[in-house]
């Protein structure tokens, strides 16, 4: 038996390789159920081909001077065993087993959503995938270097593999499916597919507040209480810098609506801070300018107490607004019901 190899669509011709004499009859035969394909019968001047055998319609062709087989745009369903017999002074036979391949289609690589590790904050988690194929293998390569890979001898509807990078990785990778007479190969753009949510960073806003908790410390006049903001941001590290030094930091791995972080200074301070947020691939900074910010008062605490004040003094408005209409009311039914009794009176 003789094992033959061809793509989908292609043409394939099963040789004979025995010298034909003008006597000899040559018989094709397809499959378990040895079905007749094609007969030469050179003595009596016949060739005939069963082309209805396996769906072989208009793709058979027999060479009445050498017998050999060729098959057209052969389909996967051609796949099979191939028999020939040359009966003349003596028999011959010979056997093929052919396998013919799907065309293979392109991998896809995508972003993995949905893995069961999630990314870092500085790795990225992709999946290569492609449906419907069979007798193949699916791989990740590092350069020339086999990372992983997964087979599958029957048709299955989809095939995947998984793949876990750096943001920052500048190698080349690449995913190959291949069976064994061909391959199709996807590379890999990290720059593409590996993009942060929000990669575009906002600018961190910079406000000064009065704590409802003074720090332990105790905020005095000579002190002024920053507070580092950004919003709906995920996958990024919000910090305090004082010159390159990081004093503090706060990181989120996924959608944040908001993100804070406080920093509590002299307003005599003449060193450099700045509010930096960063993710893997990109950063924003915002320099604090303290005399800006921070403008003395007597106490952050009485800073908050006028603010109270004053919430206070509208509070004692509206309730003083609320007595007058009380009074007024009252009044007016108190004359009400003195006027009904005097009418109720004069009508008795």
């Amino acid at each position: 038996m003789k094992s033959v190899s061809v793509m989908e669509g292609d043409s394939i011709t099963l040789q004979t390789d025995t010298e034909i004499k003008k006597d000899d009859l040559i018989l094709w035969r397809f499959g378990a159920e040895d079905s007749p394909m094609a007969e030469v019968n050179r003595s009596a001047q016949i060739i005939s081909v069963s082309e209805s055998t396996k769906g072989f319609k208009d793709r058979l062709h027999l060479d009445p001077q050498t017998g050999s087989l060729t098959v057209r745009n052969i389909r996967t369903d051609h796949s099979g065993i191939y028999k020939t017999q040359i009966i003349g002074n003596k028999m011959i036979r010979k056997t093929f087993n052919v396998t013919v391949y799907a065309r293979l289609p392109v991998p896809v690589i995508s972003r993995d959503c949905c893995s069961s590790s999630p990314s870092s904050s500085s790795s990225c988690s992709l999946v290569c995938s492609v449906v419907n194929v069979g007798h193949v293998t699916l791989s990740w390569y590092k350069g020339n270097s086999l990372l992983s890979s997964i087979s599958v001898s029957d048709l299955s509807s989809s095939v995947s593999l998984h793949l876990e990078v750096e943001y920052q990785d500048n190698n080349t990778y690449s995913c190959v499916l291949n069976n064994p007479i061909s391959n199709q190969t996807q590379h890999l753009d990290i720059g593409e597919l590996c993009q942060i949510h929000s990669a575009r960073l906002p600018v961190p806003v910079i406000t000064s507040y009065c704590p409802q908790n003074p720090s332990p410390s105790g905020s005095s006049a000579s002190r002024c209480v920053l507070l580092c903001s950004v919003v709906n941001v995920g996958h990024v590290t919000l910090s305090w810098y004082k010159g390159n030094s990081l004093l503090s930091s706060i990181s989120v791995s996924d959608l944040s609506i908001s993100l804070s972080l406080p920093l509590e200074v002299e307003y005599q301070d003449k060193n450099t801070y700045s509010c930096v947020l960063n993710n893997p691939i990109s950063n924003q900074t915002q320099h604090l300018d303290i005399s800006k910010l921070c403008q003395p008062c007597s106490e952050c605490v009485c800073c908050c107490n006028s603010t109270e004040a004053v919430v206070q003094l509208a509070v004692s408005a509206l309730v003083g607004v609320a007595t007058v209409v009380v009074l007024v009311y009252d009044i007016r039914s108190r004359r009400a019901e003195q006027k009904r009794r005097a009418l109720k009176s004069l009508s008795d």
